[in-house]
């Protein structure tokens, strides 16, 4: 199930020319959501959210700068795993350089994928936009 709203691709224009005879200062937006069993949802949002725990190790420190409740991240990372039926993330005890939470394997592909998938999006709505509004 797809959505409409995000950020087009940097470096995307955001004009297009109108029938009026000038340039529509407008940009296309696209809010897309993966849907597990009808109920859990995965965005942009909880894919910077992933992307954050790999770059920083800890999923606190993750959802701490996503300015998330760590309790409500948690179940739903738990609440994604069983619907969607991916391991995304794995905890090493400890700290340091070996310790705290990663992505799993699974869980990288899954994130590359999903922005393999986004980016497709945002190039074929940018292109039917201007042709939707050209003169």
């Amino acid at each position: 199930m797809a959505r409409a709203t995000t950020p087009s691709p940097p470096g995307a224009s955001s004009r297009a020319s109108c029938s009026m005879g000038r340039a529509l200062k407008g940009r296309p937006r696209l809010k897309l959501w993966v849907v597990f069993g009808g109920r859990v949802k995965f965005g942009e949002g909880r894919a910077e959210l992933l992307e954050a725990v790999e770059r920083l190790g800890s999923f606190k420190k993750a959802v701490e700068r996503m300015g998330m409740s760590y309790r409500a991240a948690w179940g739903y990372f738990r609440d994604l795993e069983r619907a969607a039926g991916v391991k995304f993330l794995e905890r090493h005890p400890g700290r340091g350089p070996g310790g705290g939470t990663r992505l799993t394997p699974e869980g990288r592909r899954f994130v590359a994928r999903y922005r393999h998938f986004r980016t497709g999006l945002d190039s074929l709505v940018e292109r039917h936009f201007r042709k939707s509004f050209r003169d």
